[in-house]
């Protein structure tokens, strides 16, 4: 079985949560077993070992890719910057405010998290609409720092969101989509 499908068969599907209609693709059975949650990690460690992709800093966006990114930081030997939701950081800090389907919400990062030409990889555990980890990216690039690649274990293509950030010039790395399911 290849690495993406071992990962997939291992990522929970509840159906209808939060809301009727809604396929949620829960990852914490990826964290559960020792081995998969290993496996996990080294994927995204084998690719951000390579010079030319080893980013300076990890970013993680609230709360799932606080979990990731800190162990990917803690492997390659890099800081990790936490990226949260507001209201949440002790310390001064830029904020970014993005569109919900119904609303908006804002996230905040500290105004010393990263520092001119650090070079980020901003984590999650899944893109969906991309409105999160596109405001993680302003609040980077606001501090000066350049954000190299996002990168997600899921990515759910029919959301529109890995076309939009794609679009916007970001580079994408994703471990798997479960489009069309």
């Amino acid at each position: 079985m290849d690495t993406a499908a071992y990962l997939r068969s291992h990522i929970r599907t509840v159906p209808d949560w939060p809301a009727p209609g809604v396929m949620f693709r829960d990852i914490t059975p990826l964290l559960q077993d020792p081995k998969v949650f290993r496996v996990l990690i080294d994927t995204f460690v084998h690719r951000y070992m390579t010079p030319e992709l080893r980013p300076s800093v990890i970013a993680g966006l609230d709360a799932r890719g606080f979990i990731i990114g800190s162990v990917l930081a803690y492997e390659l030997g890099v800081g990790f910057v936490p990226i949260r939701k507001k209201g949440k950081l002790p310390f001064t800090t830029v904020e970014e405010t993005y569109e919900l389907e119904y609303g908006s919400a804002t996230v905040e990062l500290h105004t010393d998290a990263v520092k001119p030409g650090d070079r980020v990889v901003l984590i999650d555990d899944l893109i969906a609409t991309g409105g999160t980890m596109m405001a993680g990216r302003r609040l980077l690039e606001k501090l000066g720092a350049t954000v190299t690649e996002g990168a997600a274990i899921v990515d759910l293509p029919e959301l529109g969101g890995s076309s939009k950030l794609r679009e916007s010039g970001l580079e994408l790395f994703t471990l798997l989509d479960f489009a069309g399911h």
